[in-house]
């Protein structure tokens, strides 16, 4: 994930944390050959995808019920079957 915000407006913050967060995330910093700026960016845009902004399955939605059919469906009306073609 580095330099992916390279290319991207960046605004500047300040975050206070506690003694042992900022300790572990040097720590980590080191120990990846990566700065600590960067491993907050991460965490932030992880936390963004996962909890403000989440993206739901599609697999995890549940059908839709539209009412009855007003009209059965053509050969012609069967969209799929053109796209399988």
């Amino acid at each position: 994930m580095r330099d992916i915000y390279l290319n991207q407006y960046m605004k500047t913050i300040s975050v206070n944390v506690s003694e042992p967060v900022y300790e572990d995330f040097m720590q980590h910093a080191r120990r990846t050959d990566r700065t600590a700026d960067e491993l907050i960016r991460e965490a932030m845009d992880l936390f963004r995808r996962e909890r403000i902004r989440p993206r739901t399955s599609l697999t995890k939605l549940k059908p839709l019920r539209l009412g009855k059919t007003l009209k059965p469906l053509s050969r012609r009306d069967d969209l799929l079957r053109g796209m399988l073609k």
